[in-house]
């Protein structure tokens, strides 16, 4: 199935916008967020601090009336120079184009299942600035195989799953972590989809590069496309 009929029959999975954290959450109470160069409130704090991204994200809730901030699919981001890795490659060969939607909210938020499926894969990724514990579903819907990763929960998350386990859409399978065990990030869930894991176990970028980005833009297609949030 080719690109564009693939997301097709993702956005035909469901009418409805699909929940992928707690759902007692009203998707009226969801506020979208830009974390690129274009949101001049980043160049007013520390963006290397996850404690001082946890005030700003804080008060962009509390002024927007929200609960959870969200976007970010094929967004250009600087926060990844945090990092002296991204640092010393060229423009081009930086991983700075986000393949997925974050949702920002509460530590031990629920996270729920996107879609009916089984655990492929889970696993701490704990370097700097890495996912944290991630999980990664396999789901099969009319013939059609892909993957949901679901990134920076709770150590407790993982730690009494087992490949193979079944979901069902809607099941919590983990909770938002803390900084100290996603990444130094602020609490939120990294979603993302995925055709073709390319033997990855437990992870898979979540970032692209310029010089990447067609072929991860066919690989990973817009979580919108289920979220049903910001298409």
């Amino acid at each position: 199935m080719n690109t564009e009929s693939f997301n097709q029959f993702l956005s035909q999975i469901s009418e409805e916008p699909i929940a992928v954290i707690d759902a007692s959450i009203s998707f009226d109470k969801y506020f979208p967020i830009v974390i690129s160069s274009k949101n001049k409130d980043l160049l007013h704090f520390d963006i290397s601090s996850s404690i001082e991204w946890e005030t700003y994200l804080a008060s962009f809730l509390t002024n927007n009336k929200a609960e959870v901030a969200f976007g970010g699919y094929l967004e250009k981001r600087n926060i990844y120079d945090r990092s002296d890795y991204f640092k010393k490659l060229s423009e081009n060969e930086k991983r700075n184009i986000h393949l997925g939607v974050d949702l920002w909210c509460d530590e031990n938020t629920k996270v729920l299942a996107a879609l009916d499926g089984k655990i492929h894969s889970f696993k701490n990724n704990k370097n700097y600035g890495d996912y944290g514990p991630t999980i990664i579903l396999k789901h099969q819907i009319e013939g059609q195989v892909f993957y949901t990763l679901y990134g920076h929960l709770s150590t407790a998350s993982i730690e009494n799953i087992k490949i193979g386990d079944t979901v069902l859409q809607g099941n919590i399978i983990g909770y938002l972590g803390s900084a100290a065990v996603n990444g130094d990030y602020a609490p939120h869930l990294h979603f993302q989809i995925i055709r073709d894991l390319l033997d990855n176990f437990g992870d898979y970028p979540g970032v692209s590069s310029e010089e990447n980005i067609v072929f991860y833009k066919n690989n990973c297609p817009n979580p919108n496309l289920l979220l049903k949030s910001a298409i």
